[in-house]
């Protein structure tokens, strides 16, 4: 299941979602509307959350990542900024949803840098790094994957 956040500083050109972009647009959804989401589905074995930025939402990402940690799933983060960025916020929010995400796709969107062969990637500048034995799993699928251009 992937939740998208609405808003991000970023605003990086060529963003695949620039509706995301404003604070303001998107569904609103209640922490317990979308665990209600993954629990109505016997086939998901996490979440992705992307954006927007995730961090800008931290805590609410971070109730959401850890109820859903807390029922067996996986979690994917991606975000616009560096991870040793966000370490060095040292905010408590973001601190949480660090410590609940399994893999971290990080970086912004680089148009310069555009990439059809990195899998999950946008760009080759933004890094696959795994938080957990989870992510380190996840990490190996999406690295061995064939990206198949059209």
């Amino acid at each position: 299941m992937a939740v998208f956040a609405q808003g991000c500083p970023h605003r990086c050109p060529g963003c695949h979602n620039p509706e995301t972009h404003l604070p303001i647009g998107g569904e609103y959804r209640t922490v317990d509307e979308l665990i209600g989401y993954y629990e109505e589905s016997n086939l998901l074995r996490g979440i992705t959350l992307s954006g927007g930025e995730p961090f800008g939402q931290a805590k609410a990402f971070s109730c959401l990542a850890k109820a859903i940690r807390e029922r067996g799933g996986d979690i994917i983060t991606y975000t616009g900024y560096y991870y040793e960025n966000l370490q060095r916020m040292n905010d408590p929010d973001i601190n949480a949803l660090i410590s609940y995400t399994d893999l971290l796709i990080d970086g912004p969107f680089i148009k310069e840098l555009k990439t059809l062969t990195l899998a999950f990637r946008g760009s080759s500048n933004q890094r696959l790094i795994p938080l957990s034995e989870t992510g380190q799993e996840l990490y190996q699928i999406i690295e061995s994957a064939q990206v198949i251009s059209f």
